[in-house]
């Protein structure tokens, strides 16, 4: 791979997210909050801070990927949703974490019922920051190329412009139904 083919690959990706923020944005497409959680602490050894998601961005999600309105890229993460967490179960581990996440989520003050994102990577959209990468996200013999899924091989990724271009559209045309 030559460095101008993966200078072009980045320079075409970046176009291509600030086109899709674009239109997103033109098109009144709503978006979703990308928050940071911050754990619950002790404060003068007295009293407790609960634990809360702070807002950083607003996104898109597309896929496994999410764009921010600035056109930044980031990898999903875990979503939540503004409800009522309900009781502690003593069940398993994962289900206490999602349920804090609940309870952060109503704490925080988003709307009822909003999904909110957290957990979600920040992508390096740079030829340094993606070659060689073992993210989501990667270049790959020239290409800038995404992972669906863990699974799936580097040689088998998508070319990322396929895969943003059609998600974007299922975001600007919903399917019937959807």
């Amino acid at each position: 791979m030559s460095e101008s083919d993966a200078d072009g690959a980045v320079a075409a990706l970046r176009t291509q997210l600030a086109g899709i923020v674009q239109q997103l944005t033109e098109s009144d497409i709503a978006t979703e909050p990308l928050a940071e959680f911050v754990p619950a602490r002790r404060v003068a050894l007295v009293f407790r801070r609960d634990s809360r998601l702070v807002e950083i961005a607003r996104v898109w999600r597309l896929g496994v990927l999410l764009v921010d309105t600035e056109a930044h890229l980031f990898t999903s993460g875990e979503t939540t949703r503004a409800v009522d967490p309900g009781w502690p179960q003593h069940q398993a581990q994962s289900m206490e974490v999602r349920r804090e996440y609940r309870a952060a989520a109503v704490r925080s003050r988003f709307p009822e019922g909003a999904t909110i994102n957290i957990n979600a990577t920040p992508i390096d959209v740079s030829v340094d920051g993606l070659t060689d990468a073992v993210g989501v996200v990667f270049l790959h013999d020239g290409h800038v190329r995404v992972r669906w899924s863990a699974h799936v091989a580097d040689e088998n990724a998508m070319p990322i412009g396929g895969y943003l271009s059609e998600h974007a559209e299922l975001r600007l045309h919903p399917v019937e139904g959807a």
